[in-house]
């Protein structure tokens, strides 16, 4: 049987135990409810390994081996699995907000002059101790109340969300304003309304609705080439994360096809409606 290592929960030596039978391990276990501890971690496809993707404060995860001073994972949001280091792994937590701008900061006072304890990404979750309407009292300092929305209050609009990238560098599994990747970008936005959304392209091939060939195409739309994916924003635009301008930016859909073609990219492969 074949698995996808990205999504099955089995560290080469400890798998979790609904994988009995799947996969021969030394060990099988029930796993240990956590969550990233730090604003920004690479997940990596080994210890101290090649980034596959990038997780964030408040993102749940199960702990299935602790090993030297990394911890093997899988996370809760999309069930990617791999590397972290420990000190990325704390204790689970119960979050009542998410950062939902582009970025934020943490300070040490409630003070705008104040200087930043750290940045944090958007996504990031956070239990708020208390909110006068301008901050908000997190662990460990506070964040200003504008950048947060309770957990259940998400947007509407992917393309919108995708759009306050715009700008942003490209980054081989990036997931935050720092640098991002196409399919970092559709999750980010697809996430952030609601939607569940796996971490690479070839996986959110899976997500909607196939389009047939001559069905135009409308707002939200994914269009898909061999290892990359944009989000359709009207009839003659798209938003992607793109290692040719190496940027998030808004490209012609005719000429990105030509494009990515005349590129050695290949054709368009699928087109699919959320």
């Amino acid at each position: 049987m074949t698995v996808d290592r990205r999504l099955t929960a089995f560290s080469g030596r400890v798998a979790l135990d609904s994988l009995r039978g799947v996969v021969e391990a030394d060990g099988f276990v029930g796993g240990e409810a956590g969550a990233v501890a730090v604003p920004l971690a690479d997940l990596c496809a080994s210890p101290g390994g090649a980034r596959d993707r990038q997780v964030v404060l408040g993102d749940a995860l199960v702990v299935i081996e602790r090993r030297d001073g990394d911890v093997f994972v899988q996370m809760g949001k999309d069930g990617y699995c791999g590397w972290l280091m420990a000190g990325a792994v704390g204790p689970a937590v119960v979050p009542s907000h998410w950062v939902a701008a582009v970025g934020t900061h943490l300070y040490p006072e409630p003070r705008v002059q104040a200087r930043e304890l750290a940045a944090l990404p958007f996504g990031a979750r956070l239990a708020v101790l208390e909110d006068d309407g301008k901050w908000a009292r997190v662990a460990g300092g506070f964040v200003p109340s504008v950048h947060l929305r309770q957990v259940r209050d998400g947007f509407d609009d992917p393309v919108a969300v995708a759009e306050m990238f715009l700008g942003t560098p490209y980054l081989w599994g990036g997931n935050s304003r720092d640098g991002i990747d196409c399919s970092g970008l559709v999750q980010a936005a697809w996430l952030a309304c609601g939607r569940d959304c796996p971490g690479d392209s070839d996986m959110q091939q899976g997500l909607g609705a196939a389009l047939a060939e001559a069905e135009a195409l409308r707002r939200g739309d994914l269009i898909f080439w061999k290892g990359h994916v944009a989000m359709v924003v009207d009839e003659d635009r798209l938003i992607h994360a793109n290692g040719h301008s190496m940027d998030v930016r808004h490209e012609g859909i005719a000429a990105t096809v030509a494009r990515i073609a005349a590129q050695g990219g290949g054709p368009v492969v699928a087109r699919r409606r959320g």
